[in-house]
């Protein structure tokens, strides 16, 4: 290092486990000179205290891209303004919200920034002077209470966790992911808020909701994935409530439904008749894809396949899997593990989901529509 003066370094990736704070303070001095672009920083230490200083005139105007690893970060109105950053990463990072606002202030040039598991900080406020910045992803930040965006060009949005959301400007968003929320019951205001969305992830959990009605339509989106977890709602609801977003979602050509709960023995149907309950029928015309993940006999999730087999008249593909969450199969697993991970469904339920498909969803199949059912592997059947 003592032989490299650091003019011509643009890109400088370092990680270190057990190097003292004094010799990546001499380390970077030497690296971090005017003219780098891209500075990536991964430590195993909070207590290390990343130099502000190393931020002098020459390297403010040059850094495009920060990530800081495991490390304390406390940016102050005298780092000045960062004129060329355009992404910010910090992963674990102990920095409050009051630095955090600090430093977005004097980043006018920002246009992605990606928070996790930094859990100083209580409120993220992206202001109005941003204007370039389009992409926040957030995850895990524990302490977290508020994320406000006054960005008017903001595009992409993803939060894992519960924090209120203020969007004041959200015409331009198009991809909006929300993980591990009580989200699902404002998902009617939607429309109005973001009414050029194309992408909608969302995970509900720990939370019950009474059938919600659309008032608007999703008049742009085209892409939908609904993640039900344990406890969100009663499974009478899920037919109503996904029938609902449908409608309400005319130019939808994708559809993901994650169904990870356990169903009780007496909610399955037993595949030799089913009386549909009587909904309000409409014509899906530009729906191509469904996945129904963690399938079974539940009347509501059959009621909704044949609803779809039935309305959705541009229908290619449609896969049942019979596995529910992220499923790594045991003849991938290893020759050590001797089941599927996660093992879900019990194997009864799995085949009583199968014996559903071939008695009251195959027939309904139109032709040119291809049907994938993900069985029980071999080995654990």
């Amino acid at each position: 290092m003592r032989n490299h003066s650091g003019i011509g370094v643009k890109i400088l990736k370092l990680q270190s486990r057990y190097t003292s704070s004094r010799n990546l303070n001499r380390w970077l001095r030497v690296a971090v000179k005017p003219g780098i672009e891209e500075l990536n920083l991964r430590l195993s230490r909070k207590e290390y205290k990343f130099p502000c200083s190393l931020l002098s005139d020459g390297v403010r105007n040059s850094i495009r891209y920060l990530e800081l690893c495991l490390c304390t970060f406390s940016p102050t109105a005298e780092i000045g303004p960062l004129r060329s950053l355009t992404s910010l990463h910090l992963f674990d990072v102990r920095i409050t919200g009051d630095e955090l606002e600090c430093l977005l202030s004097s980043s006018l040039a920002l246009e992605k920034l990606e928070l996790i598991h930094c859990d100083q900080i209580i409120c993220v406020k992206i202001p109005h002077e941003l204007q370039r910045f389009s992409c926040l992803r957030i995850s895990t930040c524990r302490r977290l209470k508020l994320i406000e965006s006054k960005a008017p060009n903001l595009s992409t949005l993803e939060v894992y966790g519960k924090p209120k959301l203020l969007l004041g400007e959200a015409l331009q968003m198009k991809n909006l992911s929300v993980y591990h929320s009580i989200f699902l019951c404002y998902a009617s205001e939607l429309p109005s808020i973001m009414p050029n969305l194309y992408t909608l992830d969302l995970c509900c959990g720990y939370e019950v909701v009474t059938t919600p009605i659309l008032p608007t339509k999703f008049l742009c989106l085209k892409h939908l994935t609904i993640c039900l977890t344990p406890g969100s709602f009663p499974w009478s609801h899920v037919y109503f409530y996904l029938v609902s977003f449908l409608d309400a979602s005319p130019s939808l050509e994708t559809l993901s439904l994650d169904v990870p709960t356990k169903p009780m023995e007496d909610e399955l149907v037993s595949g030799h008749s089913l009386d549909l309950r009587q909904m309000a029928e409409g014509q899906h015309r530009h729906l191509k894809n469904v996945k129904i993940t963690g399938f079974s006999s539940v009347k509501s999730l059959v009621e909704l396949t044949c609803y779809i087999l039935k309305n959705a008249v541009s229908l290619e593909c449609l896969t049942l899997d019979t596995h529910y969450g992220y499923t790594m199969r045991c003849s991938d697993a290893g020759r050590e593990s001797k089941h599927c991970i996660p093992v879900g469904n019990s194997l009864r339920v799995k085949r009583k989901a199968l014996v559903a498909i071939r008695k009251l969803i195959e027939e309904k199949v139109p032709a040119g529509v291809k049907l994938i059912v993900v069985e029980p592997c071999l080995r654990c059947q």
